[in-house]
């Protein structure tokens, strides 16, 4: 007789917690606890010092600490913490908004704000299916997203998304109708490509087979990710998102581009949309936002998309959507600070500069036990292993704990070993994130 087996408990002040995208019984039996940070550095509660190599979660672009985002959050807090955007408004959401419009690609003019990139995703959704119907192209209702896509946690972005086990546990609550792309991810034509992968821009063609499949009538927008990145850093063909862009054009589908981890200087301009010379319809952001202070995400808007629900009686409203906390004042002063900091310091741009220490340093881990392939563009660098047999992710895992014990803090997806330091980073620490992660390499190996 089988016994049912019983998780053994935490240790004391660590079992209430349910963390998120974490293996909760093997953090809680090693936890590691961040206490402290400033510049491009955390603190362990135990004092020890660890240099962030992947800017928080992506998000903390001009670095920890920033004296200014602090003092401007302070004074809001000072002044009202909080003000309703439903039938009220205040003056930060107007401004913050106008700032963002300003950095943003030609013709995005409108701002809806969210409180994370989950929730842009979903309203980027809603809002591409509404102006279907507001333009009165009410066939308009399918959804397009791609292989390996990251879209976040909200039904919504888990049914365009396409990692597997985002889907696998909530399908029978996913939106129907949608289908998607095959992703460009090919390490036999593109492994160890630097920067843009030359080969595999005709893969825009297959969305032609899709749009065949189900006609151009019925489908209402496409969203994809121009770098993905949880899926482990997977780059756009040269070539692919133009062609992507003409497609959708051509069959009068809006393009929705998810630039949650590419917004806000990642790549070395504003927005990847500037970078690769292609502007969507709408754009989903977050993260950088704010850098990473208080939870904030926003969907930039083509005008034509605002202007289609401008119609009928004045007072009525024109999109049956928001949240309590859209435009939260918190947010709207951190998010301003950081606009501050990154136009100050130049930090939009930075990344271009820095890009070619980083393509140097990551690539000069070719070679090294068990690396299939190696990745880069902007300030974003990754590391594919060979996966363990029958112990798929426990290689990187391994690597990343390494890291982390050498005082360097890298992110594993899968098997793969990313990194996004802060815009801030200096090349002399870039060298040192990869010198770190060479031994990791070895030691693991």
């Amino acid at each position: 007789m089988n016994a049912k087996l019983t998780p053994a408990p935490a240790p004391p002040g660590l079992d209430a917690f349910w963390m998120p995208f974490t293996a909760n019984r093997q953090f809680k039996a090693n936890p590691r606890m961040l206490a402290r940070a400033e510049g491009m550095n955390y603190w362990t509660a135990d004092g020890r010092e660890v240099l962030d190599a992947v800017a928080g979660l992506w998000c903390v672009n001009a670095g920890h600490g920033r004296r200014e985002i602090t003092e401007a959050v302070a004074r809001q807090l000072q002044t009202m913490e909080f003000a309703p955007t439903f039938q009220m408004g205040h003056p930060s959401a107007f401004e913050l908004a106008n700032r963002l419009v300003e950095i943003a690609p030609p013709g995005m003019e409108r701002v809806f704000f969210t409180n994370s990139g989950s929730e842009a995703v979903d309203t980027a959704l809603k809002i591409a299916l509404a102006y279907q119907r507001a333009r009165g192209v009410a066939t308009k209702t399918r959804l397009i997203g791609r292989e390996k896509g990251y879209h976040g946690v909200g039904f919504g972005g888990i049914s365009v998304g396409g990692i597997v086990n985002n889907r696998k546990f909530f399908s029978a609550a996913m939106i129907p109708g949608v289908d998607h792309m095959p992703h460009t991810y090919d390490l036999e034509h593109n492994a160890y490509s630097r920067g843009l992968p030359p080969w595999g821009a005709h893969l825009a063609g297959d969305l032609e087979r899709i749009i065949a499949l189900h006609d151009a009538s019925t489908i209402a927008a496409v969203i994809i990710e121009p770098i993905s990145g949880s899926a482990g850093v997977i780059l756009p063909p040269v070539g692919y998102l133009q062609k992507i862009r003409e497609i959708c054009n051509k069959h009068d589908i809006l393009l929705i581009f998810d630039e949650v981890i590419t917004g806000f200087g990642r790549i070395g301009s504003p927005f990847a949309a500037q970078q690769f010379e292609v502007t969507p319809d709408l754009m989903t952001t977050a993260k950088g936002l704010t850098n990473g202070a208080v939870p904030m995400g926003a969907v930039f808007a083509q005008r034509k998309i605002y202007d289609a629900f401008m119609q009928g009686p004045e007072n009525a409203i024109e999109l049956f959507h928001g949240y309590t906390y859209s435009a939260h004042p918190i947010a709207c002063a951190a998010g301003l600070a950081t606009l501050d900091i990154y136009q100050r310091e130049g930090l939009l741009r930075r990344a271009a500069s820095l890009a070619p220490r980083l393509e140097n340093a990551v690539h000069s881990l070719k070679g090294l036990p068990n690396v299939i392939d190696i990745r880069n563009y902007g300030l974003i660098g990754a590391v594919e292993l060979e996966p363990r047999a029958g112990k798929p992710t426990a290689r990187a895992y391994d690597v990343f704990l390494k890291c982390f014990e050498r005082g360097v803090l890298v992110r594993a997806a899968g098997d793969v070993i990313a990194v996004s330091p802060p815009l801030i980073v200096e090349e002399k620490q870039i060298d040192r994130i990869f010198e770190v992660l060479g031994q990791a390499l070895r030691e693991t190996a």
